[in-house]
């Protein structure tokens, strides 16, 4: 927990006071943006918080080095990754590595795809790279917008809001990346229905404290930090969401008490035990297990995965104010 108000320490030193009127904000970002048309955008410049970290500080990883499941180490059954399925080729992506870069632009059964993680939100969300005929590689600009990772493209230099997928400032404003279906899993789960799966594992380029949380005790805070939003009424901010952009959200508390909920649709969210949390222990692998959430629906006669955020619900209310949040009674 020491680390942790550190961080926070850190984080809010580093948020200029000065800026306040958008002449100065452009001011301050051109030098490292220099390419970003920031006439154009769809938020206030004051939602956007310097994260601490400059551009790229956070480095995504541009080139993922992978090996068979069979030959994976240092991870636990129960520990974290994004597995992700295209056309019968499957990766895994570790919470223990991508929780240092936040972003892997990657390529799986041909499809260019940007794997990410925003740590203070919990999102997890894979996006398929391809945009009006050209593909994009993102980095992190080292801001934040309602507490979520703002990702930039390296062609344009449009800003991202990774929550949504959606450029929010430069020449891509208003544009959204395909998000592509993918579960927050347990390494076992994606261990047995892709035995010949590969995981992502540390390049060797960087040196980071791969298999450690940096935010120790993050998801049992009273409220987020750098966030500036309304807060969601009748449950804990920090609370795990399962989310169907603006459907709606089910509570965790309460999709474990159900342990599947049937929609109308015919969509099933399911939850079973096995996974850690990658935001409570230092040892990830040590943390307490929140679960496996899948949501699926049948298509031709098959189980097929749906697009959802296992998030925090600040992060989704700040998103989607207006969609309910299903919680117990």
């Amino acid at each position: 927990m020491i680390r942790l108000a550190a961080l926070i320490a850190l984080l809010l030193a580093a948020i200029p006071s000065w800026a306040q009127t958008d002449e100065q904000y452009i001011r301050y970002w051109k030098s490292e943006f220099p390419m970003t048309d920031f006439s154009k955008r769809s938020v206030d410049f004051g939602e956007i918080l310097s994260g601490g970290p400059p551009r790229d500080g956070i480095p995504p990883i541009d080139e993922p080095a992978f090996v068979p499941v069979a030959e994976a180490e240092g991870l636990s059954d129960r520990d974290p990754v994004i597995g992700l399925v295209i056309d019968g080729e499957a990766k895994a992506y570790p919470l223990s590595v991508l929780m240092w870069h936040e972003i892997a632009n990657d390529d799986l059964a041909g499809v260019p795809v940007a794997v990410t993680f925003c740590p203070l939100c919990n999102a997890a969300i894979v996006f398929d790279r391809r945009l009006d005929g050209r593909v994009l590689d993102f980095g992190t600009t080292g801001r934040l917008r309602h507490s979520d990772l703002v990702m930039y493209d390296r062609q344009t230099e449009s800003w991202w809001q990774q929550f949504l997928g959606e450029a929010i400032i430069g020449e891509l404003t208003g544009k959204r990346l395909k998000i592509i279906p993918s579960r927050l899993e347990s390494f076992g789960n994606f261990r047995k229905r892709a035995p010949d799966g590969e995981v992502m594992v540390p390049s060797g380029r960087y040196v980071r404290n791969y298999g450690q949380n940096p935010y120790v005790g993050y998801d049992t805070l009273a409220q987020p930090f750098l966030f500036r939003g309304d807060l969601p009424e009748g449950l804990p901010p920090m609370m795990r969401v399962v989310s169907l952009g603006a459907e709606g959200a089910w509570s965790l508390p309460l999709v474990r008490q159900k342990g599947e909920i049937e929609l109308p649709d015919g969509r099933l969210i399911r939850w079973t035990p096995g996974q850690v949390s990658a935001l409570d222990e230092n040892v990830i692998s040590e943390s307490r297990d929140v679960g496996n959430v899948t949501v699926t629906r049948i298509q031709d006669g098959q189980e097929i995965d749906v697009a959802h955020g296992i998030d925090f619900a600040f992060a989704y209310h700040a998103f989607y104010p207006d969609a309910p949040i299903h919680h117990v009674e």
